[in-house]
């Protein structure tokens, strides 16, 4: 039978031809589909990943796939950089960066599936008095204002508010949905610390100054909002892997558990995950009935050449190959974005057996693009390989939250 599918004009090739000739093709096919994983290819403007998601009861992995480059893209497809709630710093097509359009041309493409479109009116009409708050430091914000821009392009009666300690908000009046960002750096509450005395137990260890942080109280930021909100948006990470922040020696992150210190001290990924805990549990103890909780994984870094404060840059106009990928990230490399998988591991060990928590998973979707921060246009004295460019990324990670909130409240 295969020998009928391989004809020469009008004549069908010889047997021994037709067999040699499709064992060839068949040797081809597989070498070249191996490969495809293993390179990205400018040629075909697909960037491919090694990563086969677990698919089962009929739902895809949203998070996993592949970034498709898309010619037919002319402009920013929900909003563009005239929105006024994004950052001057993040505001790539107004501070003239050069591939500012190019980067909103790249689509997420999951495998085996497709995430759906972003339908900003259907969105307000589902969550009709509703409330969704963003919890956590700067990249959260990045997120809750690519939502807020895209709401706004559909809907212009706006309230502009802060509920509950929130540091912005917004309730579109002709839905009553509300959308805050509650600004925290590590979720639980911290400040300066200074030895008072020398017979305290952190004082007799020879500390003289840090940060205390509390790791079983909220930041007070937020302490009010799972009360009010029904659909909440947490992360942290960033300012756990920060010495330039808090100096291990000079200014150390000193922990402290039911009001006392935490003897011995421990390291900072030690005070992470007791922070996941207590906070995770403070939340399902204040919920809102009915509310939905998400936990946002780490939004990965793109420094070369050294870190923020090191002459590190970020100048790639073109998402990272897989291989790329992993000489930025992996953990056995200790490079300078090395905290993305470690933070994560953190965060997947506290809600692995969290039932009340949905992990949003957007780092890896979010380690190809090295090309979508601010970098040198950030206004900044230092290229921004942390943030986003709006429109950019956070718009696909919203995309995800959304398809996400669908499919939960479909189950529901």
């Amino acid at each position: 039978m295969a020998t009928s599918l391989f004809t020469h004009g009008r004549k069908k090739l010889g047997a021994p031809v037709s067999s040699r000739l499709l064992l060839f093709l068949t040797c081809v096919t597989f070498f070249a589909l191996f490969f495809s994983f293993l390179r990205i290819d400018y040629g075909s403007s697909i960037i491919t990943d090694t990563v086969v998601p677990e698919i089962g009861d009929g739902f895809c992995n949203f998070s996993y796939g592949r970034w498709i480059l898309d010619p037919s893209i002319r402009s920013p497809r929900r909003y563009d950089h005239t929105c006024k709630e994004i950052f001057k710093g993040w505001n790539c097509i107004a501070a003239g960066k050069s591939n500012a359009f190019v980067i909103l041309k790249w689509r997420w493409k999951p495998h085996g599936c497709e995430l759906p479109q972003f339908d900003p009116r259907r969105f307000l009409e589902k969550f009709r008095s509703k409330s969704i708050g963003f919890v956590g430091d700067s990249l959260n914000r990045n997120m809750f204002v690519s939502l807020f821009c895209a709401l706004r392009q559909v809907s212009n009666e706006v309230k502009k508010w802060r509920p509950v300690g929130a540091d912005r908000g917004f309730t579109f009046l002709n839905y009553n949905l509300t959308i805050a960002y509650h600004r925290t750096n590590l979720l639980a509450r911290y400040g300066r610390w200074l030895a008072s005395s020398d017979t305290g137990s952190l004082e007799s260890l020879g500390y003289k100054e840090g940060y205390r942080v509390d790791v079983d109280v909220p930041d007070g930021s937020w302490i009010e909002a799972p009360m009010f909100h029904d659909v909440l948006i947490f992360n942290t990470g960033h300012w756990w892997w920060a010495p330039s922040k808090f100096d291990p020696v000079k200014s150390p992150m000193l922990f402290f558990e039911k009001g006392v210190p935490v003897i011995p001290p421990v390291a900072p990924d030690a005070g992470l995950d007791m922070v996941l805990q207590h906070m995770a549990s403070y939340v399902e103890n204040n919920l809102r009935p009915g509310a939905i909780l998400f936990f946002r994984t780490q939004s990965p870094r793109h420094f070369e050449g050294g870190d923020w404060n090191q002459g590190g840059s970020c100048p790639r106009t073109h998402p990272l190959s897989p291989q790329e990928v992993e000489e930025f990230f992996s953990v056995r490399f200790n490079g300078t974005n090395v905290e993305t998988r470690l933070v994560n591991d953190h965060i997947f060990n506290a809600f692995k057996d969290n039932k009340a928590f949905h992990i949003l998973d957007i780092t890896q979707m979010s380690e190809f693009r090295a090309d979508a921060h601010p970098s040198s246009s950030g206004g900044k004295k230092h290229d921004d390989c942390m943030h986003w460019c709006l429109p950019g990324i956070t718009d696909t990670w919203n995309d995800l939250l959304i398809a996400q909130l669908d499919l939960i409240t479909t189950q529901n």
